[in-house]
């Protein structure tokens, strides 16, 4: 038994045992089925490169967002990186507005220096931002900013629900709550 190998007709040459005809018919359906396939890999690469792309961005975005996050959570450690001294601090203020009160005669000449270091104090406070909250007897009661310790019968109708009596005044640092004022409403 004899192995046959058959060969196929090189393009261009013609096959004598096939009519004419068909050999430009196969040539033809060679050169589209090769256009179709340079057509079909161009698709597959345009698709693929979109695919690409989407990612690209989807990771920039990705990187975008991490950064300003990042940036903002620095931001955010380094104003309240002094909170817990700040609020330490406070009770200072506390205790000068206390011995202020304890005063007879605010314009005597022993007073001075006390006077003198309370307000470099307070600018101190000030500088990093630390504001005592604007809190007066006659004001809505807000839980955002008050911390009602106790009820008392409102003096008058007009003081139902609202801020009677102010114990310990309220700061804020950049504009966050760091001490609640302490209050008194009226029932």
């Amino acid at each position: 038994m004899e192995n046959t190998v058959e060969q196929e007709p090189e393009l261009g040459k013609h096959d004598d045992s096939m009519p004419e005809g068909t050999q430009l018919q196969s040539d033809e359906a060679v050169e589209t089925e090769g256009k179709q396939n340079q057509g079909d890999t161009v698709v597959k690469l345009q698709d693929e490169l979109a695919e690409s792309k989407d990612k690209y961005l989807r990771l920039y975005a990705e990187f975008d967002n991490f950064r300003r996050r990042s940036a903002k959570e620095k931001l955010e450690m380094i104003q309240s990186a002094n909170e817990q001294l700040l609020k330490e601090l406070i009770s200072v203020i506390d205790d000068f507005e206390r011995a202020e009160k304890s005063f007879k005669d605010k314009a005597d000449k022993e007073t001075e220096g006390f006077f003198l270091i309370q307000n470099k104090f307070k600018k101190i406070l000030e500088q990093y931002n630390v504001k005592p909250m604007n809190v007066h007897a006659g004001s809505d009661f807000n839980p955002d900013l008050h911390e009602a310790i106790t009820q008392i019968p409102a003096p008058s109708e007009k003081l139902k629900g609202k801020i009677v009596d102010i114990v310990e005044k309220g700061y804020l640092l950049n504009d966050k709550v760091i001490r609640f004022a302490k209050v008194v409403t009226g029932s």
